[in-house]
């Protein structure tokens, strides 16, 4: 036996239960983890309230995690009992142990902890794949960069300045306008006291970005497709203020002949090959020392309900991990 934290039906914090569950030995192509940390992303949030489904009910939630590998099932090639590893995109972190197809686990390397690991997972290969191929920057553009002291922000912050690129950032207060300065963003926005639009044809001379990244939403969309320069890209990856509302195409031909992209991480690591370059990419600029990985958050992994209230009414800044005392 060992504790989870699962739904039974969709709703707000409160549905979340630290419950007794039973786990069963690994099979052909698995592996056994005991997990020491998992990672809190607003992804949580979505399953939890039913925006994004889960398989069925009762269930684990949470998406990414690290811990030790306590056994392998048959045909087990990519990690071994004793290894430290760490995953993503896998629902059900929200555990002390669990059974995990092995083709999803990479090693975590020497110089970067669990809890790193834990927080670095889902939103570091997030921005890896938003800013490396989805729309892979250059140095010396200018960039527009949504929720920039939350924790794809800090991360994104660091590694485009790492890359030559200057950041406008959208934060909700001056506390965290000096956060997201003080992790590479040169021009912090405060969105409740300046107009995005306004400042970031400021500071571009009038011609907009080639690229927005947009974890928020509904209540950010019209002002990022307002920001971009004619055949530009708006880059839609969240809804942290709620769903996008319809429109139509026409739009962006009104504004400049814009793309539009909704990506996930599911879909830019679906092979093995992509996940491990992906991850390569991720730990070689966090062992540089280039991004750096700040837990600014933690909480025991029962207190889950306390951790999404706090992320949903925007209390938290940077990364924050749910340790499992496992």
């Amino acid at each position: 036996m060992t504790h989870a934290v699962r739904i039974h039906e969709n709703g707000g914090p409160d549905v979340l239960r630290w419950e007794e569950v039973d786990v069963p030995e690994p099979g052909p192509g698995e592996a056994l983890v005991r997990q020491t940390a998992s990672g809190l992303n607003f992804i949580d949030v979505y399953f939890r309230t039913g925006l994004y489904k889960v398989p069925s009910f009762p269930s684990a939630i949470g998406n990414e995690g690290a811990g030790v590998v306590e056994a392998v099932g048959d045909g087990v090639t990519e990690a071994a009992v004793g290894d430290r590893v760490a995953y993503c995109m896998s629902l059900g972190s929200y555990t002390q142990r669990r059974v995990i197809a092995s083709n999803q686990l990479v090693k975590i390397p020497d110089d970067v902890t669990d809890e790193e690991a834990a927080a670095v997972m889902l939103k570091g290969c997030t921005v890896q794949y938003l800013i490396r191929r989805t729309y892979p920057v250059k140095a010396g553009e200018t960039v527009l960069f949504h929720a920039a002291a939350g924790g794809c922000g800090l991360i994104a912050c660091q590694w485009l300045k790492h890359l030559g690129v200057t950041v406008i950032g959208t934060v909700g207060t001056p506390e965290k306008a000096e956060l997201a300065k003080a992790h590479g963003c040169d021009y912090p926005v405060v969105y409740t006291q300046e107009n995005v639009v306004e400042r970031v044809k400021e500071l571009t001379d009038d011609k907009g970005v080639p690229v927005v990244y947009d974890s928020v939403g509904k209540d950010t969309f019209s002002d990022s497709i307002d920001c971009i320069q004619p055949r530009g890209l708006m880059v839609s990856f969240g809804n942290s203020s709620g769903a996008v509302d319809s429109f139509s195409p026409a739009l962006l031909a009104a504004k400049g002949s814009l793309f539009l992209t909704r990506p996930t991480l599911a879909t830019y690591t679906a092979t093995r090959d992509e996940l491990e370059a992906t991850t390569a990419d991720l730990f070689d600029v966090v062992g540089s020392g280039a991004v750096k990985i700040e837990v600014k958050q933690t909480y025991a992994l029962e207190n889950a309900a306390q951790a999404h209230r706090d992320l949903e009414a925007r209390k938290t800044s940077g990364s924050t991990v749910l340790l499992t005392g496992a």
